[in-house]
């Protein structure tokens, strides 16, 4: 396994770093909630009256936001995915199964309750980035696919 360097952008990344954790606090001081993309998402599947507005906005916006990216400051994504769409959709699911299970999602957990310092978020981090390394390690290294 190669590192690509022409791929390594530390100022893009750190820049988007601070802007999700600004989002993040913003949204807890206007609004009292955790920016948890998982629980927000799920609402949308069980509408509550004025409730689905400002969640499909929000998840709009996140669905949006590469293009809008692209359109105003040129960037591109990288064109190619090194996956077939059988392991995107199955990725996809066991993302879903596992937030679900683990009350919460890598923003809920990860952003969120790490910076209240939350012990189950800490737990539930640790929890999805082991089992994030050591499934890439099993299927890169042992699998070879």
């Amino acid at each position: 396994m190669q590192i690509d360097w022409t791929a390594f952008t530390p100022g893009p990344s750190l820049f988007g770093g601070v802007l999700l954790g600004i989002a993040a606090i913003l949204y807890v001081l206007l609004h009292g909630r955790i920016l948890g993309i998982s629980g927000i998402v799920s609402g949308l599947l069980t509408p509550k009256v004025r409730d689905w507005q400002w969640r499909l906005t929000l998840v709009l916006g996140m669905l949006s936001a590469p293009f809008w990216a692209a359109f105003f400051f040129n960037l591109h994504a990288v064109q190619v995915i090194d996956a077939d769409w059988l392991a995107i959709i199955l990725a996809g699911l066991l993302v879903g199964f596992g937030s679900q299970y683990g009350s919460g999602c890598t923003s809920g957990h990860g952003i969120c309750g790490l910076s209240r310092l939350s012990p189950r978020s800490l737990v539930a981090t640790l929890s999805f980035m082991s089992a994030g390394f050591v499934t890439v390690f099993i299927i890169r290294h042992l699998l070879g696919l």
